[in-house]
């Protein structure tokens, strides 16, 4: 069949779908679907993907966070990046590239994985913790390069000397918004912005003339300032830096735009918070009309970089029970062993993340779901004791107990809130367990393999042992 990627997408999730019946919960978990899968269409990806683990992915659900980032408010014109770190598969970079999102590359082999699936070198945009010793042939096809680093901006200089060349520069305003901290400058995995973090050019060697002295040095062109905060919410720090960053901009006259990278948080679960965009970017608009007011009618162009928004709920592992556990005493619990892990979804035992979970008859039939529950600690395949999948909230080495439908060995375990920094982000093949596929889910219903299972022999395929050494 033709998958049709469309953004006249047809109501494919189920009636229950809505807050109440997909987040999970800490205290009790008894539904009958999760975010946008059924006990039906589950078993069916599980048999498209020849089996169990498997990600699957809403068409529908894509489409609807692409168009809330496209309605960005904004004053003088918005290009939407993908930050595809968050999930690269290429059918995916297709979907937002036909939607018009351009995107976010965070490494030289992800332009190069970009452009592999069609999207035009002059949609991309690169910030990367390590410049690409290539970085000069992906400027040249059309790729555009932000300075992330006093040292970056130098090699770019030297490169381009004399030439203007266009270049972007990452500025650290000082501040960030982690999604998890509630510090503002302290370290955080999810935090990138602040005095604790590596990422970018700290905001005084922009006040204290150091880059505009090497711009001038090499003769460059500052089109785009760009800041990055981190995967928080708060609407106070992003009018804060929106304002700081504006103000990089009015240090360079040659400056078209601001981009205000940074995730916007995802209520994964009862009770957690999703960013509201309009909230966050109404303030940010009216500071960019302000800035054109003070500043001679110079009109910016807005840039944003969403990767969790956009794919993080359309997102889910589907696995399945594989063993089931018990210890005993005032200290006992019951564990669900999933034939998945952090060979997956890292993000529980890296960060202690919760994700929903929603256990559906391993027979496929919404109508076989029970109405028994039972307190439980899931936990993943890995020989490893921090392969942990319901760690307390920014624990991930305390166990969470979850109180959930009672599950049988051969149910169907559906951990949502997976599509972000999980197929792109795991320990795969540790243990030497293969990489597993990918699927989409079409607005008719329709399961499509957009990855197949990683073969086994690959993940050795290229080691070597040298003649003669055994």
């Amino acid at each position: 069949a033709v998958l049709a990627i469309s953004s006249q997408s047809a109501a494919f999730s189920p009636s229950l779908n809505n807050n109440a019946a997909s987040s999970t919960r800490l205290s009790m978990s008894n539904p009958t679907t999760s975010e946008f899968l059924t006990a039906e269409t589950a078993k069916k990806c599980v048999e498209v993907a020849g089996g169990s683990p498997l990600y699957a992915y809403s068409i529908d659900k894509l489409n609807e966070n692409a168009d809330a980032c496209l309605a960005f408010p904004n004053a003088y014109g918005l290009t939407v990046r993908y930050a595809m770190k968050a999930c690269p598969n290429g059918s995916i970079l297709k979907l937002f590239n036909q939607k018009g999102i351009h995107i976010d590359a965070s490494s030289g082999f992800e332009v190069r994985r970009a452009m592999d699936a069609g999207i035009p070198a002059e949609n991309i945009s690169l910030s990367t913790q390590e410049l690409p010793e290539n970085f000069a042939e992906l400027v040249d096809l059309g790729v555009k390069v932000n300075a992330c680093s006093i040292s970056q901006l130098e090699r770019f200089g030297k490169h381009y000397a004399g030439t203007g060349q266009k270049v972007g520069v990452r500025v650290n305003p000082g501040v960030g918004s982690g999604g998890f901290s509630s510090s503002n400058t302290g370290f955080s995995k999810t935090n990138v912005g602040g005095p604790a973090s590596s990422f970018g050019i700290w905001y005084a060697s922009v006040e204290d003339g150091t880059v505009p002295d090497m711009v001038e040095k090499y003769g460059l062109t500052v089109e785009r300032i760009h800041t990055h905060i981190g995967s928080g919410s708060d609407p106070k720090i992003w009018q804060q830096v929106a304002t700081k960053s504006l103000s990089f901009c009015k240090t360079f006259p040659t400056v078209t735009a601001l981009n205000l990278g940074g995730g916007y948080k995802v209520g994964r679960n009862e009770g957690e918070a999703t960013t509201d965009l309009q909230e966050i970017g109404g303030p940010v608009a009216e500071a960019f009309k302000t800035f054109a007011a003070e500043n001679d009618g110079r009109e910016l162009r807005l840039e944003i970089e969403p990767g969790t928004y956009l794919v993080a709920m359309a997102g889910a592992l589907v696995s399945k029970v594989q063993d089931k556990v018990f210890t005993t005493g005032e200290d006992g619990h019951v564990f669900l062993k999933m034939d998945a892990g952090m060979t997956d979804v890292l993000r529980p035992s890296l960060y202690g993340a919760v994700h929903p979970i929603t256990i559906l008859p391993g027979s496929g039939e919404s109508s076989d779901v029970g109405e028994d529950t039972e307190s439980v600690v899931v936990v993943g395949h890995c020989c490893e004791s921090g392969d942990l999948m319901t760690p307390k909230p920014g624990e991930p080495e305390a166990l969470g107990e979850r109180e959930m439908r009672k599950a049988e060995i051969g149910d169907i375990i559906i951990m949502d809130g997976s599509g972000a920094y999980c197929a792109g982000m795991s320990t795969k093949n540790y243990n030497s367990f293969p990489e597993a596929p990918e699927v989409l889910v079409g607005d008719d219903g329709e399961v499509h393999l957009i990855r197949a299972r990683q073969p086994v022999t690959d993940i050795w395929a290229n080691e070597c042992t040298p003649s003669g050494l055994f």
